[in-house]
């Protein structure tokens, strides 16, 4: 591949990137969810098989308070739902990723009370999906 072709690759890769994360981001925000995937995230989730099994491992692992009120399968199809409205290409599953599997993606944390309490008034937002 010569360093041309390389770099259309690479674009192209870029702008597939972006697409996702624009739907997911989207349907995160149009469900009241306070979280925001960024590229490391996607790159990570797409060693997973599946879209929903991405979401649900995601919520698993970084916002297990939903999981008291929602079940996973109820959250991942909701938010697959607004994210394929938007952009219903699957990114597909990566046997590797330049992203280190063992590096946890840290989401910021909910740290006053006043905080958590107002996060947890956005729940029932999901209610109506």
């Amino acid at each position: 591949m010569t360093p041309s072709q390389f770099a259309v690759c690479e674009s192209t890769q870029d702008v597939e990137v972006e697409a996702q994360l624009c739907a997911y981001n989207s349907a995160f925000d149009e469900l009241g969810l306070r979280f925001r995937w960024d590229a490391n995230t996607l790159a990570l989730l797409a060693m997973i098989e599946g879209e929903e099994a991405r979401i649900a491992a995601y919520i698993e692992a970084h916002h297990p308070h939903l999981l008291k009120a929602y079940s996973p399968g109820f959250l991942s199809r909701a938010i697959l739902e607004k994210k394929n409205a938007r952009y219903p290409v699957s990114l597909p599953k990566r046997a590797g990723s330049a992203v280190d599997p063992g590096h946890a993606v840290r989401q910021r944390r909910i740290g006053s009370r006043r905080e958590r309490a107002s996060y947890e008034i956005d729940l029932p937002a999901l209610a109506g999906v």
